[in-house]
């Protein structure tokens, strides 16, 4: 071979190679997430045990999952179901006389083969002072702000044409300091599932146009996961509150839909078992996001097992630090896999109230409403207290706090990003350092603050524009190659034609564009959502990602299609472009592919990108 050949062979070869290396250098700048403590193990003396809020008569006990019933009647005890999920989980409950019996069947159940581990039932609960504090907001409510936020007042929303038109979205500080408004010229969260495992969630008004999926009681063992309450309507409105709708707030990702799963009672407190069952719940029926506005001050090995099991089937999830006001983070925050969220006040310092820890991974707007009501955070909700009732409420605390955090996870996996640690290390990359607390991007400040405040506009500017060049980037280096391979050098890119561009553009990510177009042009802003988005975007259900993620869906419109050589060119640009969408895939273990292992998955993505090239390339070859 002439010297000249070989290197006009090599040398895309070698930029190729410059764009792998480049867009993974890119991709994981920042640190990874820090891990967390090991778990503390439970105590097992009565006195300690309900000094620390666990149920020293109540044993939680974790059996195979794949326990019979005979196996289970052969223990000797009477195991009641935490829920009908039992029957999936193995998860169990026992009640005994008193704790002396209790301790004593612990250690006979601990050396059985069938059990995997046994816990006192540990109580969880929204933070008294939180819950005071609520109480006091209902107590002081009126219809004013519900007559006003309805638009009873002669105020039925912003007709100038900005973005949203929510007549009372001007007293949300809150959603402004994270950055909203220009990340919702980026995204809504169309597309992700977050299960809000609290007190249940009450379609109020302002939630009429907010998409939810059936969700489960685990307090009365139904599938009526309705709020008697009010704290979990108020999560779920922070998370995915229905905006631009002219009436009442706006929600982070309002494009999201919401799971509800219902396992605090209407006192606000439920069992630790019930939480870890709707965690694996969650995970069974598709949820991607998981918010936990709750907590409890002890470790619970199921709890431990639920999220890890949520984490590794894809899962994000996002637990509030908890409001104690003291260095120690509380569970299921504390957890390892769990994103933990402190609290931020109008001023961005973090509150009084805030717990901080070297597990906090993250700030949020959590609020104050000491000396000044609208220092809350506000949403629609049914009133604690008076559940006949709704109203406008602000309520303060990091459970307020954990679901912006939640709706920011859903942003970026509606962007694109399935993988709960690619995710994470979005937030943690591109979160915002706060004035006088200067450190490196990704970085963590302090342990009150975590990597800073989490910051909605450049978690999907990384997440979208970063993604969407890297993958036409490397949609382009396989192109090149791809005419290398051709050995037609009478091929020129203007004979390929705009289909050709076109369907490159649609296979790989594109540039996100929808930020230059005002959100009140809606039709052309959903357009060009379509259109950044690109076709591995179109990913839904574990079926659908792996097929998306593959070189199915080029291989099989090349063998359709190749007999029209007018197609040929718009086959080859499609074939290029998810080609580079697969090529990121595998570098920055963005998504999960539920039925492919996670140690095969790079080479899985990389095998997929290799045929859809070839694929690519042969319809070079009779262009």
């Amino acid at each position: 071979m002439r010297k000249s050949s070989l290197v006009s062979f090599v040398a895309p070869w070698v930029g190729f190679g410059a764009v792998l290396v480049g867009a993974g250098a890119l991709w994981h700048g920042g640190p990874p997430p820090a891990q967390k403590p090991a778990v503390s193990p439970a105590v097992s003396n009565e006195e300690l045990a309900e000094e620390a809020g666990l149920a020293p008569r109540r044993l939680i006990v974790d059996f195979r999952d794949d326990i019979s019933q005979a196996a289970l009647a052969a223990t000797g005890f009477h195991e009641v179901p935490v829920s009908n999920y039992s029957a999936v989980d193995g998860l169990y409950q026992i009640d005994f006389a008193d704790a002396d019996a209790a301790a004593a069947a612990a250690a006979k159940l601990a050396r059985d083969p069938d059990v995997e581990s046994v816990d006192y039932d540990t109580l969880a609960t929204i933070p008294p002072d939180e819950e005071a504090q609520e109480e006091l907001a209902a107590a002081q409510s009126t219809t004013s702000m519900e007559a006003e936020c309805s638009g009873k007042t002669g105020d039925s929303g912003d007709d100038t044409g900005s973005f949203p038109n929510d007549a009372c979205y001007k007293y949300q500080w809150h959603l402004r300091q994270i950055g909203m408004p220009a990340a919702w010229k980026q995204g809504n969260g169309k597309g992700a599932v977050v299960a809000v495992i609290d007190t249940g969630v009450t379609k109020v008004g302002d939630l009429a146009d907010t998409k939810f999926v059936a969700g489960y009681n685990f307090v009365t063992n139904n599938a009526n996961a309705a709020d008697d309450h009010g704290h979990g309507t108020h999560v779920a409105g922070t998370i995915a509150e229905s905006t631009n709708n002219k009436l009442g707030v706006a929600g982070v990702a309002y494009g999201a839909t919401i799971m509800p799963l219902k396992v605090l009672s209407a006192q606000g407190s439920g069992s630790m078992g019930g939480i870890s069952q709707a965690i694996r719940w969650a995970a069974d029926h598709g949820a991607n996001v998981i918010n936990m506005s709750l907590g409890g001050g002890r470790s619970m090995a199921p709890m431990a097992k639920a999220i890890k099991y949520a984490h590794d089937k894809g899962v994000v999830v996002v637990a509030a630090a908890g409001n104690d006001g003291h260095g120690r983070v509380s569970y299921p925050a504390r957890y390892p896999g769990v994103i933990a969220v402190a609290a931020t006040q109008q001023d961005e310092a973090t509150t009084f109230y805030s717990n901080w820890g070297p597990e906090v991974d993250l700030a949020a707007p959590g609020g104050n409403t000491r000396g000044n009501t609208q220092g809350g955070v506000l949403q629609h909700t049914i009133v604690p207290g008076d559940i006949k009732r709704t109203d406008y409420l602000w309520f303060m605390g990091t459970s307020m706090a954990a679901p912006h955090v939640a709706g920011v996870a859903a942003l970026v996996v509606g962007a694109g990003v399935k993988k709960p640690d690619a995710v994470e290390e979005i937030l943690l990359a591109s979160a915002r350092k706060p004035a006088g607390r200067d450190a490196a991007a990704g970085a963590r400040i302090d342990d009150h603050y975590g990597a800073g405040i989490v910051d909605a506009a450049a978690a999907l500017h990384k997440t979208r524009d970063a993604r969407g060049g890297e993958e036409l980037g490397l949609g382009l280096a396989a192109g090149l190659l791809g005419f290398v391979l051709t050995r037609r050098r009478g091929i020129a890119v203007a004979k390929l034609g705009f289909g050709a561009l076109a369907a490159f553009v649609v296979g790989a990510s594109g540039l996100d564009l929808t930020w230059a177009i005002p959100l009140s042009w809606s039709h052309a802003h959903a357009v060009a959502g379509v259109l950044s988005g690109g076709f591995t975007d179109l990913s839904g259900g574990p079926l659908s990602a792996t097929l998306v993620y593959s070189a199915a869906v080029p291989v099989l419109l090349t063998l359709l299609l190749y007999g029209v050589r007018r197609l040929r060119p718009a086959l080859a640009g499609f074939g290029f472009g998810v080609a580079g969408a697969l090529l990121f895939a595998a570098i920055a273990h963005t998504v999960d592919l539920r039925f492919i292992p996670d140690a095969v998955e790079p080479t899985w993505l990389g095998l997929q990108a290799a045929i859809a090239g070839l694929f690519a390339t042969a319809c070079l070859r009779k262009a």
